[in-house]
């Protein structure tokens, strides 16, 4: 009898829990399992902003997927997915073509620029490692030929960052920490450079509690980030950005350094596969599979589920893809094993926490509000549970954050 054949499309967050968890739920000979990502690394993208600003090494935040599969019972394909044909069960990838029973979307998310001019094309996004790698390049070059130039560019010592959200805040934070080594570095005065943080929203992280953003953007403050909140960005250029000003004013904001942090989109698959989404997002049934398609699951960033008490979608998070990936390889065992009785995904909120830098965060954490020492401590523990629970106390030690304090 042949065996089914399991496709997971992305070794994130829920693509990696989804095949950790079946290699432990499945035998050699109940199904094959096959994982395909672009790259023959993880990378955990909740540390991005600390490779893009410097403040951690890019390598730190990566590892290798054969470091946590089983071999055995998992093939891996490098390769990139770039279609889903759901009528032949097929994925069209760069470099050939896999057939599947089963197959699992965790693909992650892309930058959504909300069609704004000149962003795809003037300003770098918080997306990968190689972009982390460029941001953190770009801002030291900018440093260092601002200090070697016998004109001095004054722009050059301008950051805009674009967005106030989470991945916004986190990455300022880094940078309150990183201006004065850079500073000290390259012998310039920290006053003559200006971290700008341009929101379109009426407040900085939106949806978290008022009391905890309020401390979060005086703590910025004092590290000398300036806030521009209820300022929408009407265009990217060359040489810098054009934000809204009054009804039908705008201003020009000059910077050689650039970056969107405002906007995620489910992964153009989605919309090449002719899947029904909104904005690349899959609104999941209950059990995490595609409408109409009994044999796709869709997780992660390329998945919507509805927060009932809100009626909005929860934000896509590393948490959330976790706890679909579980759910999703239990769902898939019990299916090659013959039990068509699926289990429905309830997302278990454990807290959230938002870091400021090194040493100061703000969180909810089971319902109690956390800031400052012990917000960072939760934090790094957040971080480094993600990686035991992919890959035992080997990768935690390996890759885990031990700096506590």
């Amino acid at each position: 009898m042949k065996r089914p054949k399991i496709v997971v499309l992305g070794a994130g967050y829920g693509g990696l829990m989804t095949v950790t968890r079946l290699q432990k739920q499945l035998g050699s000979n109940d199904a094959d399992i096959v994982l395909v990502n672009k790259n023959d690394y993880h990378y955990e993208t909740t540390w991005l902003h600390e490779a893009s600003a410097g403040t951690l090494h890019h390598d730190r935040v990566r590892y290798d997927v054969k470091d946590v599969i089983d071999r055995s019972k998992v093939d891996f394909v490098q390769a990139t997915a770039l279609k889903v044909d759901h009528q032949a069960k097929k994925v069209i990838l760069d470099n050939g073509e896999l057939d599947y029973d089963y197959l699992v979307i965790a693909l992650g998310g892309a930058s959504e620029t909300f069609g704004i001019q000149g962003l795809d094309k003037y300003a770098f996004s918080i997306v990968n490692v190689n972009a982390a790698r460029q941001i953190r390049e770009h801002i030291e070059y900018q440093f260092a030929t601002y200090k070697a130039e016998e004109e001095k560019n004054p722009n050059r010592l301008t950051i805009v960052v674009g967005g106030a959200g989470f991945t916004g805040i986190e990455f300022l934070g880094e940078l309150g920490n990183r201006i004065p080594e850079l500073c000290k570095e390259y012998d310039i005065d920290q006053k003559l450079v200006r971290v700008i943080c341009v929101e379109a929203a009426p407040t900085a992280l939106p949806g978290f509690d008022p009391e905890l953003v309020k401390y979060a953007m005086a703590n910025l403050e004092k590290k000398g980030i300036e806030f521009k909140i209820g300022t929408a960005i009407k265009e990217a250029t060359p040489e810098g950005i054009i934000v809204a000003k009054g009804e039908d004013e705008t201003e020009e904001i000059k910077a050689e350094t650039v970056i969107w942090a405002a906007g995620v989109r489910g992964n153009p698959i989605i919309e090449a596969s002719e899947i029904e989404n909104m904005r690349g997002r899959v609104k999941v049934d209950p059990d995490l599979r595609a409408p109409g398609l009994s044999d796709v699951f869709v997780i992660g960033d390329c998945s919507l589920v509805i927060n009932e008490e809100i009626n909005r979608p929860y934000p896509p998070t590393a948490q959330i893809a976790m706890q679909q990936g579980e759910l999703v390889a239990r769902n898939i065992a019990r299916l090659v094993k013959g039990n068509t009785h699926l289990e429905s995904f309830t997302f278990d909120n454990k807290g959230t926490v938002c870091s400021l830098g090194d040493d100061d965060a703000i969180g909810v954490v089971f319902g109690k509000k956390v800031t400052g020492t012990r917000a960072s401590f939760m934090k790094k523990m957040i971080d480094n549970r993600a990686l035991y629970m992919i890959g035992g106390v080997p990768l935690t030690v390996k890759k885990g954050k031990f700096n506590i304090f």
